[in-house]
């Protein structure tokens, strides 16, 4: 799911979560960073269903890198599709032209994956 860049991530997540629970009804459990802290969205996982949220934020102690726990799997998707040039500066016009090539991206990575097997 993807959203235009008007809409802050916390209130552009039910839509992204509608779209999950469709595709993958036994999902529960939802790992999200600091932005996605506060009522607002623990109110609109309950309309999902029974989600249980666990926000990673980093330490305010900490002033240098630390690898933060499941954070990093999003960092490296992005890495990995970020490899795209297409995808590496918004090129696109339209939301619908964003996700195909998100897509396109998502593909190539997993056939490479598969013909390395």
């Amino acid at each position: 799911m993807i959203h235009a860049a008007d809409i802050q991530d916390r209130d552009g997540a039910p839509l992204v979560l509608a779209e999950i629970i469709k595709r993958f009804p036994w999902l529960r459990h939802v790992f999200a960073d600091g932005g996605y802290a506060g009522d607002k969205f623990k109110q609109a996982l309950r309309r999902f269903g029974k989600w249980t949220i666990e926000i990673i934020k980093r330490s305010d102690a900490v002033k240098c890198f630390e690898v933060l726990p499941r954070r990093w799997v999003v960092e490296r998707t992005l890495a990995w599709l970020n490899r795209n040039r297409r995808l590496a500066k918004d090129f696109e016009q339209t939301i619908a032209s964003a996700t195909a090539w998100i897509f396109i991206a998502s593909i190539q990575i997993f056939t490479r994956r598969s013909a390395r097997s």
